[in-house]
This record gives C-alpha cells, sequence and structure tokens, in this order.
C-alpha cells in the first residue's frame, strides 16, 4: 500500500513539473515582454519607465516643491526711452532648490497693454530670496506697470543643506559724482567666506529712497572666486536719475549649480555642472 501510494505521489509530481514547464514555455512565447530599456514602456524587471532593474540608466526621483512667492517688482528709468525693472522672488521650500527657471518680466502702460517682454532663466537654493534684474529695455511708450511670471521650473532636492554659503560685502557705499565722468557709483568689497569655490558671483546693487522705493539698480559679474579670496567692486551710474538715495541693498548672487565642491556635498553625484549660465 505504502509502494502503491509512494507511486502515485511521484506520478503526480512528475505531472505538476511537466504542466510548469509548459506554463512556462507558454508564458515566455506568448506573454513574456523582455525589458527594451528604449522603448519608452516599463515592462520586464524595470524599476521605471526605460531604468533601474536590468536597464543601466538609473530611476531619477520626480521632484517638486510649492511654487516661488513675487515679493516685488518695479520700474526704473534706465535712459532715453529706456528702462530698468527689478524682480524679487522668495523660494519657500526648506529642501528643494531649483537648477533653472524660467521668467517673464513685462512692461504696460496705463491701459494693461504689454509693451516690452524681456525673459531670462535663473537658479535659487532652499529658503532663498533672489533679486533679477533686466536693464535697458527700450519702449517709446512710458510704462506704468510691470509684472513678473515665473516659468518652466527644474527642481532639485537638497540632503543635509542649512543656509546659503556665506559670502558678504563690507565697506559699502555710494555717493553722487561731483565731478568727472558719470552721475553716482558704488563700491564695496566681497569676501568669499564659504568652503567653496566659485565660477561665477554676480553682485547686485539697488539704490532706493526713504520709502524703499527703488530708485536704480545695477550689476557686474566676478569670474572664479574661491573659497577665502576677497574682491573689490566699482558700479557706475553714468545718467541722472530721479530721487534721494537714502538705502543701499547689495547682494551677492552665487552660481551654486557650477560650484563642484558646493553640489558634490548637497546634490546627489553633484549632476548638475551642465546647467546654464543664470540671468547675467
Amino acid at each position: 500500500m505504502e509502494l502503491r501510494t509512494r507511486k502515485q505521489v511521484t506520478v503526480a509530481a512528475v505531472y505538476s513539473l511537466i504542466l510548469a514547464i509548459f506554463a512556462g514555455l507558454l508564458y515566455f512565447f506568448f506573454f513574456y515582454q523582455a525589458p527594451v530599456c528604449t522603448d519608452g514602456i516599463q515592462n520586464g524587471r524595470e524599476e521605471g519607465v526605460d531604468c533601474g532593474g536590468v536597464c543601466a540608466n538609473a530611476c531619477i526621483e520626480k521632484v517638486a516643491g510649492a511654487p516661488f512667492t513675487i515679493e516685488e517688482v518695479a520700474i526704473m528709468p534706465g535712459g532715453t526711452d529706456k528702462y530698468d525693472v527689478l524682480g524679487r522672488v522668495y523660494n519657500p521650500n526648506d529642501t528643494e532648490g531649483a537648477s533653472s527657471f524660467e521668467y517673464t518680466l513685462t512692461l504696460k502702460d496705463a491701459s494693461g497693454q504689454e509693451l516690452v517682454t524681456k525673459k531670462g532663466t535663473s537658479y535659487i537654493l532652499p529658503q532663498e530670496h533672489k533679486t533679477l534684474i533686466e536693464v535697458g529695455l527700450e519702449s517709446l511708450a512710458v510704462p506704468a506697470t510691470a509684472t513678473l511670471s515665473i516659468g518652466s521650473i527644474t527642481w532639485e532636492r537638497f540632503s543635509g543643506y542649512q543656509e546659503k554659503p556665506n559670502i558678504n560685502i563690507y565697506q559699502k557705499r555710494y555717493n553722487q559724482i561731483a565731478g568727472g565722468v558719470g552721475f553716482g557709483e558704488a563700491f564695496g568689497l566681497v569676501s568669499n567666506e564659504s568652503p567653496f569655490d566659485f565660477r561665477s558671483l554676480i553682485v547686485k546693487v539697488i539704490l532706493r529712497d526713504r520709502e524703499g522705493k527703488p530708485l536704480a539698480v545695477n550689476s557686474t559679474e566676478m569670474r572664479t572666486v574661491t573659497s577665502g579670496e576677497e574682491r573689490d567692486f566699482r558700479l557706475l551710474w553714468p545718467e541722472q536719475f530721479p530721487g534721494t538715495v537714502e538705502a543701499v541693498d547689495m547682494e551677492v548672487d552665487a552660481d551654486y549649480y557650477h560650484a563642484d565642491n558646493f553640489m558634490k556635498q548637497y546634490l546627489k553625484g553633484g549632476r548638475f555642472q551642465d546647467v546654464s549660465q543664470g540671468e547675467n
């Protein structure tokens, strides 16, 4: 009896094995989709669409952040039939920055009709305030208002990021030129007190009246500024502008996304060394 039972079990096991092999062959020939890492479809053992698993390309996390806050938009005279525009935005995210974002500054007349539009790109860190400056926009009609809109944003998630690199401006001063060429000039000393080297630093100066209204803007670029380096700058306003300067805002816009040592510390793999140059 036991021998007969063992034979039955053996026969059942053989039939089960044959059935499993047949089912496997049927699935392979009629239903199985081999992973193709260039077909735009997640198949086989891919972890995402054409990425992960058997594919060489790693799956990149999709990152999104809260929208920027537009803090200020202002128009200033920039010469005959020319105008300078200032826009200021704030990134409220704690860990999400943008290696690139598009913006549009538009001048409008009193009826709301567009007179001139200027598009640009920039970048921003988490919790950073960013000033955008466009100078010399030409318009025969006098603009009444300006608007700032934000377009496409390429988000990146930072790891271990606490605050922006320590880059300061010392010996700030502005004076109106009494004699010689030009109307006004601003001076300062940029000090890179961070452990990072930067391909580009852009110094931006905003001259304001007693109420804080922008009267004039200007900027200059410093190339290849290493950790611990100090560098003087001078900005000139060649033509007279209305109003009395009571306050001088100066800030440094660092090219973080081209700083190899900065990116390797805060972004996995330091991937964004080929990001386009900023707005200036």
